[in-house]
């Protein structure tokens, strides 16, 4: 991913946070028919001495899960991005020297992919996934509410998946550089437009430019 040094985001615990906020990762990877991707939920968990590993599961019809361990695979999370105007510019006034561009906050991760047979711990891996989302519910959902006669036979049609990272990268494109101005009627251009997005986008600049 091209990326200049002023938008580089490093910080483990910003990627984490992104890919916590962001989960449903896009599983890049090249087959017989050229380049294909997957749109998979994914949770991260740490590993000792590793950088941790991203879990989650797919449908046994679905070849992802028999990539070969030595293929490199990419997953992509896609944080908040938005639109920017150049009427939210206050250099506008000045010369008119502005134009349009995009704002957004992504993750990189590049992994390899080892698929989970054993019925237990697939049934742990969707447990886990579960409880995180369920988890902002005032009654959250358990995956022993269900049958489990039925529970058992959907969980027969799946593979879990686990993807050990090997490196990741990260990249803030939120108008670092722009002047501090720029970067405030940004802002404010932002939350007048007041949808989840928009807002979100407005603290990412305001945190990296320090307002």
């Amino acid at each position: 991913m091209y990326c200049p040094a002023h938008f580089q985001e490093d910080r483990p615990a910003e990627l984490l946070r992104l890919i916590a906020q962001f989960p449903l990762g896009t599983i890049v990877r090249h087959d017989a028919d050229g380049l294909t991707a997957d749109h998979v939920p994914l949770l991260f968990q740490p590993t000792p001495g590793g950088m941790g590993k991203l879990v989650g599961h797919v449908a046994k019809h679905n070849p992802l899960w028999q990539v070969p361990s030595d293929q490199e695979l990419l997953v992509v999370f896609q944080g908040p991005s938005t639109y920017i105007s150049p009427n939210w510019y206050a250099t506008k006034q000045e010369a008119g020297k502005v134009v349009p561009t995009w704002n957004y906050a992504v993750v990189h991760a590049h992994c390899s992919l080892h698929a989970i047979h054993n019925p237990e711990q697939v049934r742990q891996v969707v447990t886990e996934l579960t409880d995180q989302h369920e988890a902002s519910q005032a009654h959250p959902w358990r995956v022993a509410d269900a049958p489990s006669d039925y529970t058992d036979k959907l969980l027969a049609n799946i593979v879990g998946i686990e993807l050990r990272v090997h490196r990741m990268q990260g990249k803030w494109k939120v108008s670092q550089n722009q002047p501090k101005q720029n970067q405030q009627s940004v802002v404010q251009g932002l939350l007048s437009e007041g949808d989840d997005a928009q807002t979100q986008m407005a603290s990412l600049v305001q945190a990296r430019g320090g307002l």
